[in-house]
């Protein structure tokens, strides 16, 4: 009898990279789930892309245990600018709130306000979301911005940022 190697598929490669994503993080290897989240990235970005938003934010998780903000929304900026559908666009501006509150419970905010070039690298071509970081970083420095967005979800994750 001949046994005969079969390559995992994408999807069951990309599940079993989340599984050791998720047990390297329980164990508090962080370095080691970030590889793997990266892998992630790197397998998903062109033929899974709800895998690749959804380790986007799972990256955004452990860069906030690290207290790296901007490392933080820069992820959760990647995964809505890559956003495969409305539902998760605006799941992902929902998201983005809930990083923004807890930058803003940390009073980190001020981190948010300097060194946007970065930020708008990753929310890519997309003018709204270009605007929307734009006035993030403007209410991160304390500035007053009365611009309302389309969507409900990105008003909603601005008043974040408005106390």
């Amino acid at each position: 009898m001949v046994i005969r190697y079969e390559p995992l598929n994408r999807k069951e490669r990309i599940a079993k990279l989340f599984r050791e994503a998720i047990e390297a993080e329980n164990r508090k290897d962080l370095e080691k789930a970030k590889e793997k989240l990266d892998e992630i990235l790197h397998e998903s970005m062109e033929e899974e892309p709800e895998l690749y938003f959804e380790a986007c934010f799972r990256l955004a998780e452990i860069f906030l245990q690290e207290d790296n903000y901007r490392g933080a929304v820069k992820c959760a900026l990647r995964a809505i600018a890559r956003a495969p559908n409305e539902n998760l666009f605006r799941l992902g501006f929902r998201r983005l709130g809930d990083i923004l509150t807890i930058i803003r419970e940390s009073g980190k905010l001020e981190e948010l306000g300097r060194d946007g070039e970065s930020f708008f690298q990753h929310a890519g071509e997309d003018e709204g979301l270009r605007d929307f970081v734009e006035v993030m970083m403007r209410m991160a420095r304390g500035e007053k911005v009365e611009k309302e967005f389309p969507l409900r979800e990105m008003n909603e994750a601005l008043s974040v940022l408005r106390g």
